[in-house]
């Protein structure tokens, strides 16, 4: 593999052509809304796991439309006063596997809720949670379940879980809910941009090769899974075009950075063909925030920084969860 993308000076630059839907706001408040109609019902329940260095447990929340979400919940040992909170995202497939996979914030002092992802389980890492909304006919995977009317689109569910585990994380009496950030590689990091746009009042926002960003390059500049998805199901359902994209407006992590004001860290790789620098710059760029900053990786794919990430986090979280 080589670069393929633009050039990085082009990359710094470059600015997507996602038009954003004009009731945007409009949209996303009347479903969080209705989310909230719903009470939260966080349940934490312990859960032994052999570990000596943190306290895990099981969480229960209820997500889009009240519908039960799980997750973990990891504290360090012997933690008794009100903790900041890293609250992360799962990437695309993956569930919240096993609670002893879970220990890098914990064993930073942190307090860490880890959510499940709907429907997803299955690929990488076991999941929990069904996804019990039904939908039209769909291309195999997630990206085009209900994907030609924004109300059934399979990532109205997600997100607004997302924002409803942020929620759940500062319902526990351990955690500093003023002090929160939100983290994600992939999926996990397009659904922590949802989340920083959302959710204004975060401390820090972290999003490694975020997926689910600038659809209109990202569905024609790249044909491995899981945009190609969407093309696929194109493919299949000629004269469809406006009508999903209309859909994936109202997704796009571009419209939601531009919401965003909490200091940023992304990343992005210039090898990556799953999620292409161009899109993930796309999301940079607009970023609302005044302080943000981006790893390049130059010679990655899809792993982008992986463990070399991790310690940049480890250099650059605790100085804002902790000022």
């Amino acid at each position: 593999m080589t670069q393929f993308d633009l050039p990085l000076d082009r990359l710094r630059t470059y600015r997507s052509e996602s038009v954003e839907p004009e009731d945007f706001d409009a949209f996303w408040a009347k479903t969080l809304g209705e989310a909230r109609t719903h009470a939260l019902d966080a349940r934490f329940e312990a859960v032994p796991t052999g570990l000596s260095t943190v306290e895990t447990f099981d969480v229960t929340f209820a997500g889009f439309d009240g519908q039960p979400v799980k997750g973990w919940f990891v504290l360090p040992a012997g933690a008794s006063q009100p903790l900041p909170v890293v609250v992360e995202f799962l990437g695309y497939g993956g569930g919240r596997g096993l609670p002893h996979t879970h220990l890098l914030w914990a064993s930073a002092g942190f307090a860490h809720f880890v959510m499940d992802t709907r429907g997803q389980g299955s690929g990488w890492a076991t999941g929990d949670t069904p996804d019990p909304v039904g939908s039209a006919p769909s291309f195999p995977g997630f990206m085009t379940r209900g994907v030609e009317d924004p109300d059934t689109y399979y990532y109205r569910r997600l997100f607004t879980d997302a924002v409803r585990a942020v929620e759940a994380a500062r319902s526990h009496p351990l955690v500093d809910a003023s002090r929160t950030a939100v983290t994600g590689v992939s999926q996990g990091g397009g659904i922590t941009l949802a989340v920083a746009g959302l959710v204004r009042d975060l401390v820090a926002v972290a999003a490694d090769v975020p997926f689910l960003c600038d659809f209109p390059r990202a569905t024609t500049v790249t044909d491995r899974p899981p945009y190609r998805e969407i093309g696929n199901y194109l493919k299949t359902h000629r004269g469809r075009v406006r009508r999903v994209q209309d859909t994936l407006s109202y997704f796009d992590g571009v419209h939601f950075a531009a919401r965003a004001s909490a200091p940023a860290l992304f990343s992005t790789a210039l090898e990556d063909l799953t999620c292409p620098p161009s899109t993930v710059f796309a999301a940079f760029n607009a970023y609302a925030g005044d302080e943000k900053a981006i790893e390049v990786y130059d010679f990655n794919d899809h792993e982008g920084g992986g463990t070399f990430q991790q310690a940049a986090q480890l250099r650059w979280l605790p100085g804002k969860l902790r000022g």
